[in-house]
């Protein structure tokens, strides 16, 4: 009989069956079990790796880390950091909040991230700071406060009660911090909200927690002494390329693993292989990691289109899609919530295929493409080798696409913009995409539908329509697109269209919506585009947010 340590189980595997008991009594025979942490449906004797970060103003230097350890785990049960907590496991709640910094010229980035969801190997070379570290870490100057800014700032404003929520809405406004405060920049009403989609709070509510965010720039300044943190950093040699957890440092480093251990499962941002993890209770005997490989860690622009690499980090990528189509900023702040995005990738959402998410829509209307790459040849004449796929053309099923066994996606390619229509210029571009969820941030779309036409003095030439949550993978409207192609812009010609695409696709009802509530909705989102395309240049409207935000709606006394 063989002991294997699962999740909450202790399991005991025989020829016949395999048995589990509860974790209370495992914690008992655990002093006489010989416990072997089980990495895969069937145990491996593969070696598992060291793990290293700089927390504290030391490198923490951990062997014998699993690849599907969370960050979380390790966190909570190896270094007893029990500040950071478990909430949704997830990545919904942000009660498991922390902060990573890694190398960024000559300072650093800072990042707030859901550990419960990160794999803990993705932070080797990062340093991490918990909600314990703000005012423990010697490498924080807070001149001689007893609390960081982020902590005194809800202190004061009573922004906690029952307190489950507060460590993680306190790492979030210490990123915050770091990013903005100390940058100089104001945090308006909005940005706050912003960065704090994350997190949940279910009895506090959010106004105290807004103020601290807002108040935390008027007291007494902590600084990150960053050139200590760099030592640090530099003394942390790279990931492993070989083992159970494989980060290389070069594409062809990655493509060569790729091709030598197809069965691994390749991770970037870990924002969905975590809840397969946590959730589906799977467990991986090798990982392989894409985000290390410098040549994909960039997002490279060409006179026709922008190429965003494989470790290109969500939000960075809709910063640079929001930079050459600036309407898309509202639905970019929408995708999942700030640790979501500064976790997951793009090419990672692309890969994965859900037929709810979000990106993929607006990727397929914008004439997105992915390049697939993988290593062929031995020794000297081994080379990269690639190929292009429209996105549309890249799924073949639910969760199933073209992607070979030794080949990852290694670029998504993106057509810059035109010149932007409007009803005065009747000439250009008019891109929208509209996501429909029960909650405005850090919510899954129950249907998601983006548009960019080409219109040529009134007349539409060329028309994109993709779709989300309407069928089993994310699609393209080649009906509606068809019935607007070559007609003039006008109210008559998207009805006609409005009738097409609501019969175009047969969705399912589930807990979100039910399928004539999806078609509905479908159908009438390509009428709001309408609707806003005919509003003035001067004045544009926005029907997600009909009347603006300030912060003078929201708390009732004029911001100076």
């Amino acid at each position: 009989m063989k002991v294997y340590l699962v999740e909450k189980l202790l399991v005991f595997h025989t020829a016949s069956r395999m048995k589990g008991i509860p974790w209370r009594i495992c914690c008992c025979l655990k002093k006489n079990a010989n416990l072997l942490r089980m990495k895969s449906s069937v145990p491996t004797a593969a070696a598992e790796s060291t793990l290293q970060f700089v927390r504290r103003g030391t490198v923490v230097s951990l062997p014998n880390v699993s690849p599907t350890r969370t960050l979380l785990q390790v966190l909570r049960e190896d270094l007893g950091l029990t500040g950071t907590k478990e909430g949704c496991n997830e990545g919904d709640c942000g009660a498991c909040t922390v902060v990573l910094a890694e190398r960024d010229g000559q300072g650093l980035r800072y990042r707030a991230v859901n550990s419960c969801i990160r794999m803990a190997h993705s932070v080797h070379g990062q340093a991490v700071w918990t909600v314990e570290d703000l005012t423990a870490d010697p490498l924080i100057d807070r001149q001689g406060g007893a609390l960081h800014p982020a902590q005194q700032a809800m202190v004061d404003g009573h922004g906690s009660q029952c307190g489950f929520c507060t460590p993680g809405f306190v790492m979030s406004l210490f990123g915050m911090y770091q990013n903005r405060v100390q940058a100089g920049e104001k945090i308006t009403r909005d940005v706050a909200q912003a960065d704090l989609s994350g997190n949940l709070c279910r009895c506090t509510g959010y106004r105290p927690i807004l103020d601290a965010a807002q108040r935390m720039a008027d007291l007494p300044a902590a600084k990150v002494q960053e050139r200590a943190v760099r030592r640090l950093l530099d003394r942390i040699p790279p990931a492993a390329r070989s083992g159970d957890y494989m980060a290389p440092g070069t594409l062809e480093a990655l493509l060569r693993a790729r091709r030598e251990h197809p069965q691994a499962q390749i991770v970037a941002g870990c924002t969905d292989v975590g809840l397969w993890v946590n959730k589906g209770h799977r467990q991986f005997g090798q990982v392989l990691d894409v985000t290390q490989a410098a040549e994909l860690r960039h997002i490279e622009r060409y006179p026709r289109h922008i190429a965003i690499g494989a470790g290109v980090r969500l939000s960075d990528a809709f910063a640079a899609l929001v930079k050459d189509r600036p309407a898309l900023a509202t639905f970019a702040e929408r995708f999942a919530g700030l640790p979501v995005r500064q976790s997951g990738t793009l090419v990672g959402n692309v890969a994965n295929g859900s037929p709810i998410g979000d990106s993929m829509p607006l990727l397929i209307a914008l004439g997105a493409s992915v390049v697939l790459m993988r290593w062929t040849g031995q020794g000297a004449r081994g080379r990269i080798v690639h190929r292009e796929l429209a996105l549309e053309d890249f799924y073949t099923g639910y969760r199933q696409n073209r992607l070979a066994p030794d080949e990852i996606v290694a670029w998504v390619k993106v057509p810059k913009a035109r010149r932007a229509y409007t009803p005065e210029r009747t000439s250009g571009e008019w891109t929208r995409v509209y996501k429909v969820s029960k909650r405005f941030d850090d919510d899954i779309s129950a249907v998601c539908l983006a548009m960019s036409l080409q219109i040529e003095r009134g007349r539409v030439v060329q028309a994109r329509v993709g779709t989300g949550g309407v069928a089993a993978t994310p699609a393209r409207a080649w009906q509606t697109e068809a019935a607007l192609n070559g007609q003039p812009w006008q109210a008559e010609t998207v009805r006609a269209a409005m009738r097409t695409l609501t019969h175009e696709f047969a969705p399912i009802s589930d807990m979100r919506a039910s399928a004539d509530y999806r078609r509905t909705v479908l159908g009438n989102l390509l009428w709001r585009g309408w609707l806003e395309s005919q509003s003035p240049s001067a004045w544009p409207l926005n029907l997600e947010r009909p009347f603006p935000r300030n912060d003078t709606a929201l708390t009732g006394e004029a911001q100076p």
